[in-house]
C-alpha cells in the first residue's frame, strides 16, 4: 500500500507541474505571438509597419515579372491617335497571328486614353469619344482573348501629352480604379512633377498597387534620370534606363548602351527597360531590326512590339515571333546579357543561362561586312570546354566547337547562338 500510495503521489504530483507547465508555456505563446483570445488584439498591437523589403517580397509574392514581360504598346507607333476599335483589333492580331502563342500577353494603352478632367468624386474619366463603352469592357474583351490590359499614367499631376490628368495626390484612388477596371499592367511616366525625387513620388503607387486587390505589373518610367537601376528593385518590376527611343539606328545602339551598364541589377522580378521595340515600324533595316530584337532579348528588355501588328510584313513576324530568341529572353536564370568584347565596331555580346549555357550575339555596328570572333575567355568558359552551338537566326547547330566561335556577320547585323556545354 505504501509503495502504491507513494506512486500515486508522485503521479499527481507530476501531473500538477505538467499541468502549470502547460499553463506557462501557453501564457508565454499569447504574449510572443498572440494566440487565443488576448492574441487578436496582440497581433494589431504588434504588427510592424510596411518595409520597402515587405514590398520587394510582396511584389515578388504577386508572381510578376519573373520574366521580361511580353506584349505591344500603342505609343511608338500611334502617339495619341488611339481608340477602343485599335485596342479591340490589336488584341484580336495578337492573338489571331500566332504573337500570343509564342508568349506575346500584354495589350498596353499609353497616354491620350482619359478626359483632361475627373470626375466629381475625383476619378479618371476614360475619353468618351475614343474610348466610349470604358476601361472595364474593354479590359473584359482583351481578357476573353487570353491577353491582359496595360494602362497608362504618371507621377505628376498631367501626363507626358498633357491632356489627361497625372496620379500624383490619387495614387490610392486610381490604382483601385485600374484594379476596378480589371487593369493588368501600369506604365507610370514622370512628366509634369513636383520636383521631388521620383524616389519619394514612385513608391507611394507601388504600395497603392500592392493595396488595390489586384497584381498590377508595375513599369516604372523616369528615363533613367535618377539610376533607377539602383533603387527601383524594391519599387517596381521594371524600369526605364533610357531616354525614349526612336525608329533609327543611332537611338537604337544608343539605348542598348545606356542599358547594358545596369545588367547586374536586372533579374527576376525586375527588369532594365531601354524602351519599347521599334522593329516593323520601317525606320531601320531589316539587319538593324535583327540585331535590335536580338540584343533585347539579350539584355532581358521588355518585348514589347511597338509597331501596327494588324498590318505587319512577314518579315516582321519572322523576327518578332524566333522562339529560339524569345526563349533566350524568357530563360528562368534571369541573368542579362552584357558587352564583353569590343574591337572598333565589332562586338560580343553574352550572358549566361541556365543548365550552364551561353548565349551569344556577335554584333557588326561598323559599315563594311567582318568577321566576328567570341573566344571562350570572353564567355567564362574554360579553355578545354566543348560546346554544341545552334545559331538562333539560321537554326541549325554547329557541334564540337572548340575555343572560340566565329561568324562573318554583315553591315549593322548580328549572329545569335546559344553554346551548351558537351
Amino acid at each position: 500500500m505504501a509503495a502504491n500510495s507513494l506512486y500515486s503521489s508522485t503521479k499527481s504530483h507530476h501531473k500538477l507541474l505538467l499541468l502549470q507547465a502547460s499553463s506557462m508555456l501557453m501564457l508565454l505563446c499569447c504574449l510572443m505571438f498572440g494566440i487565443g483570445s488576448v492574441g487578436a488584439s496582440t497581433r494589431r498591437m504588434m504588427k510592424p509597419p510596411v518595409t520597402d523589403r515587405d514590398v520587394r517580397r510582396n511584389l515578388l509574392e504577386n508572381g510578376l515579372g519573373l520574366t521580361p514581360p511580353m506584349g505591344w504598346n500603342s505609343w511608338n507607333h500611334f502617339h495619341c491617335t488611339i481608340d477602343e476599335t485599335l485596342i479591340r483589333a490589336t488584341a484580336d492580331a495578337m492573338a489571331s497571328s500566332g504573337l500570343a502563342a509564342v508568349g506575346y500577353e500584354y495589350i498596353n494603352l499609353d497616354d491620350c486614353w482619359a478626359e483632361l478632367n475627373r470626375d466629381s468624386k475625383g476619378n479618371l474619366v476614360p475619353k468618351g469619344s475614343t474610348f466610349p463603352s470604358g476601361i472595364k469592357a474593354l479590359a473584359d474583351y482583351v481578357h476573353g482573348k487570353g491577353l491582359k490590359l496595360g494602362i497608362y499614367s504618371d507621377a505628376g499631376t498631367l501626363t507626358c501629352s498633357k491632356t489627361m490628368p497625372g496620379s500624383l495626390g490619387y495614387e490610392e484612388q486610381d490604382a483601385k480604379t485600374f484594379a476596378s477596371w480589371g487593369v493588368d499592367y501600369l506604365k507610370y511616366d514622370n512628366c509634369n512633377n513636383d520636383n521631388t525625387s521620383p524616389k519619394d513620388r514612385y513608391p507611394i503607387m507601388t504600395k497603392a498597387l500592392l493595396n488595390s486587390g489586384r497584381s498590377i505589373f508595375f513599369s516604372l518610367c523616369e528615363w533613367g534620370q535618377e539610376d533607377p537601376a539602383t533603387w527601383a528593385k524594391e519599387v517596381g518590376n521594371s524600369w526605364r534606363t533610357t531616354g525614349d527611343i526612336e525608329d533609327n539606328w543611332n537611338s537604337m545602339t544608343s539605348r542598348a548602351d545606356e542599358n547594358e551598364k545596369w545588367a547586374s541589377y536586372a533579374g527576376p522580378g525586375g527588369w532594365n527597360d531601354p524602351d519599347m521595340l521599334e522593329v516593323g515600324n520601317g525606320g531601320m533595316t531589316t539587319q538593324e531590326y535583327r540585331s535590335h530584337f536580338s540584343i533585347w532579348a539579350l539584355a532581358k528588355a521588355p518585348l514589347l512590339i511597338g509597331c501596327d501588328i494588324r498590318s505587319m510584313d512577314s518579315m516582321t513576324f519572322q523576327l518578332l515571333s524566333n522562339k529560339e530568341v524569345i526563349a533566350v529572353n524568357q530563360d528562368k536564370l534571369g541573368a542579362q546579357g552584357k558587352k564583353v568584347n569590343k574591337n572598333g565596331d565589332l562586338e560580343v555580346w553574352a550572358g549566361p543561362l541556365s543548365g550552364r549555357r551561353v548565349a551569344v550575339v556577335l554584333w557588326n555596328r561598323g559599315s563594311y561586312k567582318a568577321n566576328i570572333t567570341a573566344l571562350w575567355s570572353d564567355l567564362g568558359l574554360e579553355s578545354t570546354t566543348v560546346v554544341k552551338a545552334r545559331d538562333l537566326w539560321e537554326h541549325s547547330t554547329l557541334k564540337s566547337v572548340k575555343g572560340q566561335i566565329s561568324a562573318e556577320v554583315d553591315v549593322h547585323d548580328s549572329k545569335m547562338f546559344v553554346l551548351t556545354p558537351q
